[in-house]
């Protein structure tokens, strides 16, 4: 029972309610799916215990499985680590620097964001993902990369042994004319499968293929995002502040240099800030190692700066194609399908003339408010969220519009 009480606690039991959403309860269940199919069709296939081949198939097949949900549940309950409520710097002088949060009760440190879904502020917010309903933030982001990582080897693999499954079974009882394929099946035929390999099985094997072959894709094009951003030494939030400051050091021509302050100018230094042996990233969550030229506060002095000129809070945009909202729209391309956001907040249409206010965004979507009518806003309606960059081109800027959006933020 002592045991058992130093794991079982009333925060623990509060972080299992994680799992009750719908972004856990895919991703656990096409891992199951796939899991549990591969596992099966490699005993039809490749039975492990008469070959050192079989063997070592199965077990690296348990070996991905076993990687993927230890980094699956870590990513999802160690979290990415909070500021604490009411958190204060030692030195009060550096207070005029930073943002107070009003839900919080607290000042944000520096490259902590308040987080609405969690309604919190978190430590090196990089984005709140759906698929472990939680923040990817300080704490978490090397789980979170290497299950994105293991993910796509693992269904690789699993891919791998549902085709060999369906050619093996049916390469005696159906010709397709592959006169000119040669493979040694001497391997894999010296036993006689244990359980059979009926109609029920192959549809079973081929809707698992079907789903390990597109997690491959999906969350490949996904890992790869996140080492972008990790070599960088950045977050989506802070690659947007940092188009920001360009853009208003352009506008104003103040002839200033913009020196993002994490990037320790070697990707190799970059990387090991979020992985280490330990698996615990480098840094407490307030105060990080930066440029030689920059100190620890200077990107928050350049959201300070943003915020005081209302021409860059929120950049006007116009609608050049019509948008249905659809979540990853194939007709605008494949980069715009692929990298959608990984987000719950809402898509928003858009008809071509519509106005749209952007706060923040990636190279292939942006987020914002849709301008709308005089009557529609005494109505208190409002219609922000997400839509392809492709989808609008800029235009002037609006500062009244920027000044009602800007400060209803945390």
């Amino acid at each position: 029972m002592n045991f058992l009480s130093t794991f079982v606690t009333f925060e623990n039991l509060h972080e299992v309610r994680r799992l009750c959403h719908w972004g856990p309860i895919i991703a656990l269940s096409v891992i199951a799916i796939c899991s549990t199919m591969a596992v099966l069709d490699s005993i039809i296939w490749y039975w492990p215990l008469d070959t050192t081949g079989g063997s070592i198939n199965f077990i690296m097949l348990l070996n991905w499985t076993v990687l993927i949900l230890y980094n699956y549940f870590n990513a999802m309950f160690v979290g990415p680590g909070y500021i604490p409520l009411g958190w204060k710097p030692e030195n009060q002088q550096e207070t005029q620097y930073l943002q107070y949060c009003r839900v919080c009760q607290g000042y944000k440190a520096p490259r902590s964001h308040h987080c609405r879904k969690c309604n919190r502020c978190v430590m090196k917010m990089d984005h709140h993902c759906p698929w472990i309903n939680n923040c990817c933030g300080h704490l978490n982001h090397a789980y979170f990369t290497s299950f994105l990582l293991l993910a796509p080897l693992g269904c690789s693999h699993a891919a791998i042994i549902f085709i060999m499954t369906m050619y093996t079974q049916l390469y005696e009882r159906i010709s397709f004319g592959w006169s000119t394929v040669k493979i040694d099946m001497s391997a894999v035929r010296q036993f006689q499968p244990l359980m059979p390999f009926s109609v029920p099985a192959f549809a079973a094997t081929l809707f698992a293929l079907g789903l390990a072959l597109g997690t491959t894709i999906a969350v490949g094009m996904l890992f790869f995002i996140q080492m972008k951003v990790i070599i960088r030494n950045k977050t989506s939030i802070e690659s947007w502040i940092e188009e920001k400051a360009k853009d208003r050091i352009q506008h104003y021509q103040t002839g200033e240099e913009f020196i993002f302050p994490y990037d320790l100018g070697s990707r190799w230094l970059n990387f090991k800030q979020v992985f280490t042996w330990s698996g615990t990233p480098k840094g407490d969550g307030l105060e990080w190692i930066v440029h030689p030229k920059c100190h620890q506060h200077t990107l928050t002095i350049e959201q300070l700066k943003q915020k005081a000129d209302k021409r860059v809070r929120s950049v006007q945009y116009r609608a050049v194609e019509d948008y249905n909202g659809a979540c990853c729209p194939v007709s605008k391309g494949l980069q715009t399908f692929f990298r959608t956001p990984c987000t719950e907040e809402p898509r928003i249409p858009l008809r071509k003339g519509d106005t749209i206010l952007a706060t923040r965004g990636t190279k292939w979507w942006m987020y914002g408010d849709k301008a709308l009518s005089e009557e529609q806003i005494r109505a208190g309606e409002r219609v922000r969220g997400w839509f392809p960059r492709r989808c609008v081109e800029k235009c002037h800027y609006d500062t009244a519009a920027s000044d009602s959006t800007s400060d209803k933020k945390v």
